[in-house]
């Protein structure tokens, strides 16, 4: 049986974890907003220049050089503004499911606890029920424990193509750029 000070420690412990991901969360928000001030900041910067440049464009083959001369930087910043947005959730992601695992390790192992403790405590000629108990509880863990390296496995495979998509779009924008 789980005692009053068990229970308040496991409440208290519960909050914490509660709070450090609030906290996660937030620190997630705030690089975000600081990305998206810092993104908005650039963009007008550049609208205004690329704005007095189109003005003083004087024929039609300057206005080309100059459009094919803006497209690669901006391929550029919005594929840098994609993988930094992706890297912010990517570690705000990561912080939550570490703390997921850390708590269900720490679940597994108080049932287990549990279990043992039923298992001391079990009539005579009972055994065979606590083995396949305890075969069933393994099995339980050991399915949890796979999908969590298939998710982590997933996400590795996701964060690898999304760096490749990212580097393939600018690749392809070079040429494009320099055709004109």
């Amino acid at each position: 049986m789980l005692t009053a000070e068990q229970l308040a420690a496991a409440q208290k412990a519960n909050l914490e974890t509660l709070f450090g991901l609030t906290q996660k969360a937030f620190e997630g928000v705030e690089k975000l907003v600081e990305l998206n001030v810092q993104a908005t900041k650039a963009a007008l910067s550049e609208s205004a220049s690329s704005t007095q440049a189109l003005l003083s464009v004087k024929d039609a083959q300057e206005l080309l050089t100059l459009q094919a001369g803006l497209m690669q930087p901006l391929a550029e910043k919005a594929a840098a503004y994609s993988r930094q947005l992706y890297e912010i959730a990517a570690g705000t992601g990561a912080e939550f499911a570490k703390a997921a695992e850390g708590q269900a390790a720490d679940a597994q192992q108080k049932f287990m606890a549990v279990v043992d403790n039923v298992a001391k405590n079990a009539p005579a000629g009972s055994e065979t029920a606590v083995a396949v108990m305890k075969n069933a509880v393994s099995a339980a863990t050991n399915a949890v424990e796979s999908v969590q390296k298939a998710v982590k496995q997933a996400s590795e495979i996701a964060e690898s193509n999304f760096h490749a998509v990212t580097n393939n779009a600018i690749a392809a924008a070079k040429p494009v750029a320099k055709k004109r």
